[in-house]
């Protein structure tokens, strides 16, 4: 993954503007939650300043991965579509005062520095963006669970079909 390294306070500040296509498979922490890396993620970040005077970001990021449905067990394509507004702090401290200060669940107050690799930063709004339990709207193909349903086998049944070692 390309490295983008940018002064946070400055990009807001001067209301800077950064855009890209980046391919899942560079994307290391997202492709380790993908059934496989295929994909893109098109982002864009682009920093302004709020109304009471904090530097602040936008972040979106929006593409097709596939992940494995927890239900039947099939990979499927995901869409992501997110975009967050950043508000930034020099320190803990500051970032505190801003949330209680602007009191907006909406709005995430992080701690900004001279050199934040914007990046990392794409990949963590994708991975934030991902379902806690990925599966399909309707399952193609719910044969097998069908079969796990109305097999209702006691354990031991099971255990029966099973030939000792010799």
């Amino acid at each position: 993954m390309n490295a983008i390294v940018i002064d946070a306070f400055d990009f807001c500040r001067s209301n800077g503007s950064q855009q890209g296509v980046t391919p899942v498979a560079e994307m290391t922490r997202l492709a380790k939650e993908c059934a496989d890396p295929s994909g893109t993620i098109t982002w864009s970040a682009v920093g302004s300043t709020s109304k009471l005077g904090f530097p602040q970001m936008t972040l979106s990021v929006a593409g097709t991965v596939q992940l494995v449905c927890q239900r039947c067990l099939t990979p499927y394509a995901h869409t992501i579509d997110s975009a967050t507004l950043l508000m930034l702090g020099k320190d803990d401290e500051q970032a505190d005062e801003i949330e209680e200060m602007i009191n907006d669940e909406t709005i995430d107050v992080i701690v900004g520095s001279r050199s934040m690799e914007l990046m990392d930063m794409v990949e963590d709004e994708a991975l934030l963006a991902l379902p806690h339990t990925p599966k399909h709207e309707v399952c193609p193909d719910t044969a097998l669970l069908d079969k796990a349903k109305s097999a209702k086998l006691s354990p031991f049944e099971a255990l029966k079909g099973l030939t000792p070692n010799k």
